[in-house]
């Protein structure tokens, strides 16, 4: 495939780009993270994702299928929620293990931040020192 400079290739939510300011590749700890704040439904965890300019986008195809994943990975847990009028709902929970994902994932992303600043550090050092000469 060709490079053309005015084509911009931006990946999908499973994807590990920033693209118009929200985090991409983060789905799954985002959901997590709300749900370490409390069990949810999931129109709530879509509202919640799309008031925030920071966190991804999810429709609700992408929601419910990376719910189910979680849920098949033990990081949450689901129940019919009965209670109130209209139809039943899914009410999603965190596990311990979901709390661990999220503490492991938090390390990794601290440390590739570390690494990232290293290599910001020393680029800026190389381009000052090109500009130098």
């Amino acid at each position: 495939m060709r490079f053309d400079p005015h084509h911009h290739h931006h990946p999908g939510p499973e994807g590990g780009c920033c693209l118009g300011g929200r985090l991409r590749g983060f789905l799954q700890p985002c959901l997590l993270l709300l749900l370490s704040q409390g069990a949810s439904h999931g129109y709530e965890l879509m509202e919640r994702l799309a008031r925030d300019p920071m966190l991804p986008h999810a429709d609700p195809g992408l929601l419910y299928r990376t719910l189910r994943q979680m849920e098949a990975e033990g990081w949450v847990t689901s129940t019919w929620d009965t209670e109130g009028q209209g139809p039943a709902r899914r009410r999603y929970t965190i596990t311990e293990e979901g709390l661990e994902f999220l503490r492991v994932w938090a390390a990794r992303l601290a440390a590739m931040r570390a690494d990232i600043d290293a290599f910001l550090e020393r680029l800026e050092r190389d381009m000052g020192a090109r500009q130098d000469q």
